[in-house]
């Protein structure tokens, strides 16, 4: 049975009459007769009775009906789906993020897509770091990424997403936690919990080159590969850290994070493969620029009387 037959045959079946149908598809009666004809020829049934004055389904008919809409609702559920992944409005999208944006840009985007584009399925994938990100990139593992800049922008689309400063992260009971900001020299002293070396972080050179800027190099280093691991390292008092300032989101007890007084401050961007992009993935990149363009401000760290 074609789709077509399925149509004529329903609309039939519904008005019990091959003139209204006929009317209903804006057919000729002829053409709708010889279409039902050929159907039962096909079935090897009929599937009317017909008579001068009326006509109506043989039992034949009534079994068909089942049949043909689940036909007719499928092809009408196929249009759709592919009319959402034509528009990006369906699909499958995987996105990586860096551990400074896992707790601040990958909640945002997760709620507003579920939120706008509702057919389209997520993959997330948080506290990554930039090296990672770009890599899965070029593979496929990713088609969007939320990371730093840097020389892994060869092969990708990379967008500025913003820059954000730099706060430090104190234990609470440090000397210094009770003050409004902090000068970066003041922590020259101090071990550093730093994302790692190797795999080159971005942020481990970033802060690195902050406190070159202000006079010294950590003269002791504890490397870890999540932001949150991090900020529990320094809210157990093994050390201090830089973060960016969206991190503040991440709140735990024992951490107390304050603005410094010499600007420091780090891009965000998002990568994309140059090729072979669906138009969800350039949709969800849309709603990611839209996300961090819209962030709040970093919320007041406590004891700050701002």
């Amino acid at each position: 049975m074609e789709l077509r037959q399925a149509r004529y045959f329903l609309t039939l079946a519904e008005e019990c009459h091959f003139g209204r149908a006929a009317a209903r598809l804006h057919i000729a009666q002829p053409a709708l007769s010889q279409q039902i004809k050929q159907l039962e020829s096909e079935l090897g049934t009929p599937l009317f009775h017909r008579s001068t004055r009326h006509v109506e389904l043989t039992e034949a008919g009534r079994h068909l009906t089942g049949y043909a809409r689940t036909l007719v609702t499928e092809e009408e559920r196929a249009r759709v789906h592919m009319t959402e992944l034509a528009t990006g409005r369906a699909g499958r999208v995987s996105i990586g993020f860096i551990g400074t944006a896992t707790y601040d840009v990958l909640p945002r985007v997760a709620r507003t897509i579920r939120a706008e584009l509702p057919h389209i399925a997520l993959e997330l994938r948080g506290e990554l770091l930039t090296p990672q990100l770009a890599g899965g990139l070029l593979t496929g593992a990713y088609d969007l990424a939320v990371l730093r800049p840097g020389s892994h922008s060869k092969g990708l689309d990379i967008t500025p997403l913003g820059t954000e400063p730099l706060v430090a992260v104190l234990p609470a009971h440090h000397p210094l936690a009770d003050n409004r900001q902090i000068s970066l020299d003041a922590l020259a002293d101090e071990t550093f919990v730093i994302h790692p070396a190797q795999p080159r972080s971005a942020m481990h050179d970033r802060v690195l080159e902050a406190c070159a800027r202000a006079g010294f190099q950590p003269s002791s280093l504890i490397e870890v590969g999540e932001t949150a691991t991090l900020v529990v390292l320094v809210a157990a008092g093994h050390g201090v850290a830089l973060v960016p300032a969206s991190v503040q989101s991440l709140r735990l007890d024992g951490a107390t994070y304050l603005p410094l007084q010499n600007t420091e401050t780090v891009d965000l961007v998002l990568g994309k493969r140059t090729q072979r992009n669906t138009p969800a993935v350039e949709q969800v990149a849309a709603v990611i620029e839209r996300c961090v363009r819209e962030r709040r401000e970093p919320a007041t760290p406590p004891g700050d009387p701002r």
